[in-house]
């Protein structure tokens, strides 16, 4: 009985560690916490009262008066340890060990937040039980932490009906984000959806892209292999609007368009729209080329304008061969120095493709640069007539072969009025346009091949001026993870990083008081 009256202050204390520990891994359960701790603070009472005259001699030992300076001294390491703790969380760089750079976002995505001028809005509405809300989280860490811009909270559905009525959340799980008086919401936790919606809100308008058809294009519409489907919802995801667009009944372009794909036509295009597309890229247009081998005779006169000479070949690699395809769809691994290209290292595939170079006399105004050629493998096949495809040194050209390029057009100056002062002249914009020598690379089929759609995407990037949207897409990675509930998250986080420490670390001062008292 002597003993257990002697430790009644360890039991008390115990107590009421216990009731804040499970308080912190199960804040829904509050009785069993008060009640723990309501516990301690009798025990501890009882202890007192039960010791007093003992306490009242410990008081006046010099025991009492060292263990106290020791005691301060423990207060002040914490202290300071607490002020350095704070000082590294205000300013802190991370650093991802990952093989697959799971704590990481993508480049795109730090080049997203980086452009923002606003602040970006974040509620989250996720219960406390939602797995999650955990991942959901830890990447809003990593968004705040790249940009100052970003803001976000979470919020319990079930203790916040007021904002549930007024955002009309129908589904646990819903963020929402907000940039001035523009709003979207998303109902995953994927780092892609993530940057699409903050780009959506923080562009100040949509910039419009049109497909042209009637010549035997494939449809956007086309949710099979062959259709475009595909890259019009990622492009819609970065916050641009796809039309399409007939263009042998029209004279002029629409006012809101920003560029014009051109994706395979297997027919020649009529001389009007030819000359109506001239004009557009001699005003500052846009326009991104797709041609096909043995298709639309007349863009070969009609690009050598520009500088740019398409082939009346096939290109043919050995390298795909290797990677499970056939000789006719070449393999792109390294790229020319561009800003489409930096930073990208994906590996591209153009299922039957033709050859994209420069003419051998650069129009004036004009700077052509070519971004991707096939490997060394491949070779320039002019002989399309023949059964058996093989490489002919005298006919056919060895590689690497180029099969994309992109020009800028300097506009052309007219003549100016006398009377007109100089300052009032505004100048027009360059024309921008990319010619690739295949248009099935982004078809459904092959979009999501390697780095088929990026490399699609970041050209038209480049075409609207969005230079900061130009690089690698969002990584979707899948790694092997332990799912655990909050509260399992909470347990393990209190025994391994303060229980045990903090036992360990009372387990020393013990012995070393009781040493100091031999």
């Amino acid at each position: 009985m002597e003993k257990i009256k002697k430790n009644l202050n360890y039991i008390a204390l115990a107590l009421i560690l216990l009731a804040f520990v499970s308080f912190r891994i199960w804040p829904y359960k509050k009785t069993v916490p008060a009640l723990l701790f309501s516990l301690g603070i009798i025990v501890l009472v009882v202890y007192i009262v039960m010791n007093l005259a003992l306490l009242k001699q410990g008081f006046k030992r010099k025991s009492f008066i060292y263990s106290s300076n020791l005691l301060l001294v423990i207060v002040l390491v914490l202290g300071i340890l607490t002020i350095i703790n704070y000082f590294f969380a205000k300013n802190h760089y991370r650093m991802d060990f990952t093989e697959t750079k799971l704590h990481s976002l993508s480049d795109q995505s730090v080049s997203v937040l980086k452009g923002l001028d606003d602040d970006v809005n974040i509620k989250l509405f996720f219960r406390e039980g939602n797995y999650g809300r955990a991942s959901m989280g830890h990447l809003m860490e990593i968004y705040s932490y790249h940009s100052n811009k970003i803001k976000y909270e979470f919020i319990d559905p079930d203790k916040n009906p007021g904002l549930i009525k007024r955002y009309e959340i129908a589904e646990d799980g819903t963020t929402i984000f907000e940039c001035g008086e523009k709003e979207s919401r998303i109902t995953s936790s994927s780092e892609e959806d993530i940057t699409n919606a903050i780009i959506k809100i923080s562009r100040e308008g949509k910039k419009v892209i049109y497909f042209l058809e009637g010549h035997g294009e494939a449809s956007l519409e086309e949710t099979g292999d062959n259709g475009y489907s595909i890259a019009k919802d990622e492009l819609e995801k970065l916050a641009y609007e796809v039309k399409k667009l007939a263009l042998a009944l029209e004279d002029n372009f629409p006012d809101d368009i920003s560029l014009l794909v051109i994706p395979g036509p297997q027919k020649d295009l009529l001389p009007n729209e030819l000359e109506t597309i001239k004009k557009y890229i001699q005003s500052g247009g846009r326009v991104f080329f797709m041609t096909d081998p043995e298709t639309a005779p007349v863009l070969t006169p009609y690009l050598e304008e520009y500088g740019v000479k398409l082939e009346s070949d096939l290109i043919v690699d050995t390298v795909s061969r290797l990677l499970g395809g056939d000789y006719f769809m070449p393999v792109v691994n390294e790229y020319e120095p561009h800003s489409i290209t930096d930073k990208f290292r994906y590996a591209t595939f153009f299922p039957y493709a033709r050859s994209v170079s420069p003419t051998e006399e650069k129009p004036e105004g004009i700077n052509l640069e070519v971004i991707a050629k096939s490997s060394q493998n491949s070779w320039s096949e002019r002989q399309l007539d023949e059964q058996e495809v093989t490489f002919n040194e005298e006919d056919d050209v060895g590689g690497p072969i180029s099969l994309a390029m992109v020009a800028t057009i300097q506009p052309k100056q007219g003549t100016q009025p006398e009377q007109q002062p100089p300052d009032d002249i505004t100048p027009k914009p360059e024309g921008r346009i990319a010619v690739f020598g295949d248009s099935d690379f982004v078809t459904n089929r092959y979009y999501y091949l390697s780095g088929n759609g990026n490399f699609f995407l970041n050209t038209v990037n480049w075409l609207t001026e969005e230079e900061d949207l130009i690089a690698i897409q969002p990584k979707t990675s899948f790694p092997r993870i332990i799912q655990l509930s909050p509260s399992q998250g909470r347990l393990i986080f209190f025994v391994s990083l303060i229980i045990l420490p903090l036992a360990v670390l009372i387990t020393g001062i013990s012995i070393w008081v009781r040493r100091r008292a031999l």
